[in-house]
């Protein structure tokens, strides 16, 4: 597997940016949709750097899901911004590539694979309107191999890429002061970024057989019929 990062210069924000303000947030945000295979690299990372570090107080961990317009908000209130997510480069699945700053916005709009992204494209062009965009912003996204598998999970080649990408967003978050180090209080169900039920090995092991798996959706999440 392969790293491609782009050089590009950093985004000084406005004297209404957050960090002007004195406030130092750092936000560490996953997109995607964990229902639909690869589409859930970037759910999946920061389900498993929340599981692996602790942070400073000013560092929060979102799975940002599908969301959209609704994250605005914590976009726009962060000094720094991380993303992860599954973005069509063009590349061998697996590939991850390293975007920065003015960049992401490009990036995260360039082939469209699911509407996350486009919702997710405006979210941070708005925050650039209104002058409320975070000082620095890396996307630290993975070349998919499959989507259309609901209630199927991550790739070999994808899963595998996750440590890599891992390994670098803590490289980041140490240079931006986040103060990653390894967890020694065990998570709480309620702490957790993500749903029991939706934890990756859960998931993974709860599946039923292929031959089971309906090519439209998945028994798990259809609702069970009333007793006759």
């Amino acid at each position: 597997m392969r790293t491609d990062s782009p050089t590009s210069t950093c985004h000084q924000g406005s004297d209404n940016s957050p960090a002007t303000a004195g406030t130092e947030t750092i936000c560490v945000m996953g997109i995607g949709n964990v229902l639909w295979a690869d589409e859930g690299f970037g759910v999946r990372c920061i389900e498993a750097l929340q599981s692996r570090y602790e942070f400073a107080n000013h560092v929060t961990l979102m799975d940002g899901g599908t969301q959209g317009l609704y994250l605005v908000q914590h976009v726009q209130d962060a000094t720094r911004l991380l993303i992860f997510d599954a973005i069509d480069y063009g590349l061998e699945p697996g590939t991850l590539k390293v975007v920065d700053n003015e960049d992401v916005p490009r990036f995260m709009g360039a082939k469209k694979m699911s509407l996350h992204q486009t919702g997710f494209q405006e979210v941070l062009m708005l925050a650039l309107l209104t002058e409320k965009y975070p000082l620095e912003v890396q996307l630290i996204g993975c070349q998919p191999e499959e989507l259309d598998d609901y209630g199927g999970s991550l790739r070999p080649r994808v899963k595998a890429a996750m440590e890599d990408a891992l390994a670098l967003g803590v490289q980041t978050l140490r240079q931006w002061g986040a103060r990653p180090v390894p967890r020694t209080t065990p998570l709480t169900e309620r702490e957790a970024v993500t749903f029991a039920q939706l934890d990756l090995q859960a998931y993974e092991a709860n599946r039923p057989p292929r031959e089971l798996v309906s090519r439209i959706g998945d028994q798990r999440f259809f609702p069970s019929a009333d007793p006759a």
